[in-house]
């Protein structure tokens, strides 16, 4: 598809159509050509893909690659206080995201176990108990009340603190650290302090679960001889990071979304059965880890375009599951829809690994928020919710709500 339009000068960022939708130049894009080249900031002729069957076909071919160490990775958006690159970055041992094949499965395979459907939905029951206990001790405040603070960030950091086996006495420091990762503008010292910081400390607590192990996944992953405490300590980092944060982002701003769509919540509260399909379309709509980057590897065919060897190529999720080509009426958020098939997980061998264990934390958050507090409404008028717009994860900052007991 070769219509006209204009190359977009970088990537458009700005959430012009609303707190919930995509930027109306990536919108634009995907509608007249989306396989599009897009000149980078630092002059780099690279890709911007957000057609659906063109971001699931690119995802699943492994040409497209997923290391940082072939190429450079030319970034879609200004960094300030970040140099330009001008070479490969280090490959950071463990972080099986980063890796292809046959590196990314020894890694990958020896987590599986730890994440399938079964062993998920034998923890549904725990987790349940672990949103009451938030849901109890948010009850006892008086509104309004932050829900990002109070509710959305401490449900997913305890279920996955408990998984791994990370002391949830250490959150404060694991979570600022992340948060300080996934600011666009920050520094290089900044990031890279943040990145030290948080290394150390799951590097120490890798070496003691090799060590003394406990029933935990980090144990059952230094049990196996042939990883390093490099590449465990990696391993750690992906988990702990993509665990509570996309999770957390998930449940605040689909608290936000559900409030900005009074009839669907209303629906929603009266019929329960239509939780499960709710989510799904949540994850859809909202598809808060957006933008994943690949490399090619060689010269590649993708939606009649030909992507050159050595291109970086941005791939836009929330773009994808917009697209209607696949979803009917894409841009309403309809909870009787059946998602089937987004993409917000991912697709191919990096397809999320704890994409069930996400499933069941919103399923028991949204169910337990909204049967407990019946009349939870925005604090602040929707327009001064802060949003993620400068983080790598979108979501919000606070969601200032109150309730009438």
């Amino acid at each position: 598809m070769t219509q006209t339009v204009p190359v977009p000068q970088g990537l458009p960022m700005e959430r012009d159509a609303g707190p919930f939708d995509p930027p109306r130049e990536i919108t634009r894009l995907r509608e007249v050509r989306p396989v599009s080249p897009m000149i980078f900031p630092d002059g780099h002729e690279g890709w911007l893909v957000t057609g659906y069957d063109e971001v699931r076909q690119m995802m699943a071919d492994t040409r497209f690659s997923s290391r940082q160490d072939i190429g450079i990775l030319h970034m879609p958006y200004e960094t300030p206080g970040i140099p330009v690159q001008t070479e490969p970055s280090p490959p950071t041992p463990g972080m099986f995201v980063a890796m292809d094949p046959p590196d990314h499965g020894r890694l990958r395979k020896r987590l599986t176990g730890a994440f399938t459907v079964k062993r998920m939905k034998q923890l549904e029951e725990h987790i349940i108990e672990v949103t009451e206990r938030q849901l109890d001790a948010m009850a006892n405040l008086t509104p309004p009340i932050d829900l990002v603070e109070e509710f959305a960030l401490p449900v997913p950091s305890m279920v996955i603190c408990e998984l791994l086996g990370v002391p949830y006495e250490d959150r404060e420091s694991f979570q600022a650290n992340s948060a300080q990762l996934m600011v666009r503008d920050q520094t290089l010292e900044e990031k890279m302090a943040a990145f030290i910081g948080m290394n150390t400390f799951l590097t120490e607590l890798v070496t003691r679960k090799r060590e003394t192990p406990e029933d935990d996944i980090l144990s059952d992953l230094g049990r196996h001889e042939d990883l390093t405490i490099e590449e465990l300590a990696g391993a750690a980092f992906l988990l702990l990071f993509a665990g509570h944060e996309t999770t957390a982002n998930m449940l605040a701003l689909g608290t936000f979304a559900l409030l900005e769509h009074p009839e669907q919540l209303a629906e929603l509260r009266a019929d329960a059965e239509l939780l499960p399909g709710a989510v799904e379309e949540l994850l859809r709509y909202l598809s808060v880890a957006d933008i994943f980057f690949r490399y090619a590897t060689e010269d590649l065919e993708l939606g009649g375009e030909t992507i050159p060897a050595g291109s970086t190529v941005i791939i836009s999720l929330l773009a994808a599951n917009r697209d209607p080509r696949r979803f009917e009426n894409p841009d309403a958020l309809d909870l009787h829809r059946n998602a089937r098939g987004l993409l917000s997980f991912g697709h191919g061998i990096h397809q999320c690994l704890g994409q069930q264990l996400a499933r069941i934390e919103m399923r028991a958050g949204f169910e337990g928020l909204l049967r407990r507090f019946p009349t939870l409404a925005l604090a602040v008028p929707a327009e001064e919710v802060k949003l993620k717009t400068d983080m790598n994860i979108y979501g919000v900052h606070e969601l200032p709500v109150t309730w009438t007991a």
